[in-house]
């Protein structure tokens, strides 16, 4: 008689339960806002799918890039479970689709620790005719996309209190779909003046790409301890949030990894974070949104 073979109680457990681990990781999509093009999203983003994988049990997680128009289907279909997107567009979310905010970004910027941003109202340097927002009347101006937060809304914003109504007193308005365009259309003449958003003119500069001294800051503002060029208020950052399928043990368990990220891990230098906080207060942001009637974009 042929002998049935076992293998050991103890090999038997861990094979169990690796299969079991396996067959129970559920897929985790986090969308994130490509702003400067999918590869450049996934470049900085995958580093934290990888961290959050590794810290969230049972969970693999993955980056969506997302454009401007997408992000609104993505988070309204279920296409993704975490998202990462500017502020205004986090709170069209958070109203439109029960999301909620985790965390919020802490940035990493010329070796400072930032959790606000800003927008830059700019022209070249040589501009004589363009000494502040009132002559932006009449001259032809390029922002980032409707819904970019610094690389529009902000200075939107700014300019109605001015009592400047850009889509009446611009020659033209023009959206260029990144921050880059925007400022290589400045230097170039194509338009007269644009706005992107804080740390771009510097980090564009610290690559090379252009020189500060090309252009002119209109309506310049210095909010303490602030490192960059700024025309507008500042806002809280982006936030790290959770749609509203996502269910609260697992939004708690992402939320605490994010905020225990170590400012020197690869997930942490690859974004060009310092770490993750508390999500901050958002209100700022809605009523910047209900100043422009834009709430339900």
């Amino acid at each position: 008689m042929k002998r049935c073979g076992f293998l050991p109680l103890g090999v038997m457990v861990a094979l169990v339960f690796g299969m079991a681990q396996l067959a129970g990781a559920a897929e985790v999509k986090i969308g994130v806002l490509a702003k400067d093009g999918p590869a450049k999203a996934l470049s900085q983003w995958e580093s934290t799918a990888a961290y959050l994988t590794e810290k969230v049990p049972g969970s693999t997680f993955s980056v969506v890039p997302l454009d401007f128009g997408a992000v609104y289907d993505a988070i309204e279909g279920g296409a993704v479970d975490f998202f990462l997107v500017n502020s205004s567009m986090f709170v069209t979310a958070q109203a439109r689709f029960g999301a909620n905010a985790v965390a919020t970004m802490v940035n990493s910027r010329q070796g400072k620790p930032l959790n606000a941003f800003g927008g830059v109202v700019f022209t070249y340097a040589n501009r004589d005719d363009i000494a502040t927002l009132a002559d932006l009347k009449g001259k032809r101006f390029m922002a980032v996309e409707e819904t970019s937060f610094g690389g529009w809304q902000m200075a939107y914003k700014v300019l109605l209190d001015k009592g400047i109504d850009p889509k009446s007193d611009f020659a033209s308005l023009e959206f260029g779909g990144k921050h880059e365009n925007v400022v290589f259309a400045v230097q170039s003449g194509a338009v007269d003046a644009g706005t992107v958003r804080t740390d771009t003119l510097e980090r564009m500069a610290a690559a090379g790409d252009i020189a500060m001294d090309e252009f002119k800051i209109l309506h310049q503002q210095q909010p303490d301890g602030f490192p960059f060029v700024v025309s507008t208020p500042l806002y809280p950052e982006w936030p790290f949030a959770r749609a509203a399928k996502v269910a609260d043990a697992l939004a708690a368990e992402v939320g605490a990894a994010l905020k225990a990220m170590p400012a020197d891990s690869p997930a942490a230098q690859a974004a060009k974070v310092v770490g993750w906080s508390d999500p901050l207060d958002y209100g700022t942001v809605k009523a910047l949104q209900a100043a422009l009637g834009i709430a339900a974009q």
